[in-house]
């Protein structure tokens, strides 16, 4: 009792419920349901008879072994160094006694000599079995959440269970609202101005000429080149660079068959309005595919970054993840 006690259990020792007819069976059994576990200390006696012919002592053992109770017991070393008083005086007895400890000796058990070792014994046991067998316990009765408590925490876990849902779909699916937005196949017509080294003059000496030119780009172009850079995060000037090479390349397609561009060579500074540059950011942010990152940064930095959102991050994969030629 000394040993549980220190170990911060309440021990519901049998003794204290005689089993002396079916109802303080029953109590009995109702007390090893609420325990968590269960411990039988076997000595010299086999203990008095149930109606079943059985000790009441084996018989809480096996109960507790139906009810799926993790169970050790604490044998004896030597029961024949016990006083007699304290032993099975009759053949039968000692059988049934023999009987008993060869069951408990089929689940966990240990061995003991003296109060003392039978104590630690005890408490290192119980230890190992609360590690590999965590049970429920017992709260002070202030500590039990109250009926207008336990509601709340339901109402908190339904509505925990309705954000995973809705995180979950906002992965796969574009925020709801958006049908009147620009989007996907639309095209995004942005001016852009660039220089290129024409024929040389009629003095031989190189020319240079400015242009007016309009991509076309569609919005799952756009983002099929922007993504790659947010997939952790990407700053600004990062992203108008790259959408500097990706018109740079259009244009470069777009003047192969172009007859006025003949002879011309050396495209440079390919420039186009801040205004459209920060159209593209925004629109794709409004269309739930990019948003402002929040990690954390030195206090020097003021730039302003962007990341993908999940649903981007299953936008980009969608566009730009090779497919099997096979189409399997």
């Amino acid at each position: 009792m000394h040993a549980l006690l220190e170990l911060d259990c309440i021990p519901s020792g049998m003794e204290l419920f005689p089993a002396a007819n079916e109802d303080q069976w029953s109590l009995i059994k109702g007390v090893i349901d609420d325990c968590d576990y269960y411990i039988v200390v076997i000595g010299g006696r086999y203990g008095s008879l149930g109606p079943e012919g059985i000790s009441y002592t084996e018989m809480e053992y096996r109960y507790a072994i139906s009810k799926g109770k993790p169970v050790i017991a604490f044998l004896h070393k030597d029961p024949g160094q016990l006083p007699a008083k304290s032993t099975e005086q009759t053949e039968e007895g000692k059988k049934r006694l023999e009987e008993f400890k060869q069951l408990a000796q089929t689940k966990m058990c240990k061995y003991w000599s003296t109060p003392h070792e039978l104590g630690s014994v005890v408490s290192r046991s119980l230890i190992m079995l609360q590690r590999t067998h965590p049970g429920i316990g017992w709260v002070r009765g202030d500590q039990v959440p109250s009926a207008e408590s336990a509601s709340e925490i339901l109402r908190l876990r339904e509505r925990i269970d309705e954000l995973t849902a809705e995180l979950s779909q906002s992965e796969s699916e574009p925020p709801k609202g958006l049908a009147h937005l620009a989007q996907g196949d639309d095209l995004f017509p942005i001016e852009c101005k660039f220089t290129s080294a024409g024929p040389p003059d009629e003095d031989g000496d190189p020319t240079s000429y400015s242009w007016t030119w309009t991509a076309s780009p569609t919005w799952n172009e756009l983002f099929y080149e922007l993504s790659p850079l947010m997939v952790n995060e990407a700053s600004v000037p990062t992203l108008r660079t790259r959408l500097t090479t990706f018109l740079e390349h259009k244009l470069e397609q777009a003047l192969k068959n172009e007859a006025s561009f003949k002879g011309h060579s050396q495209i440079r500074r390919v420039s186009f309005a801040e205004s459209n540059f920060e159209t593209v950011l925004i629109q794709l942010n409004a269309l739930g595919l990019i948003a402002h990152s929040k990690k954390n940064r030195s206090l020097k930095d003021k730039g302003t970054y962007w990341s993908l959102t999940p649903f981007g991050q299953t936008t980009m994969n969608r566009l730009r993840a090779v497919v099997r030629k096979d189409g399997q």
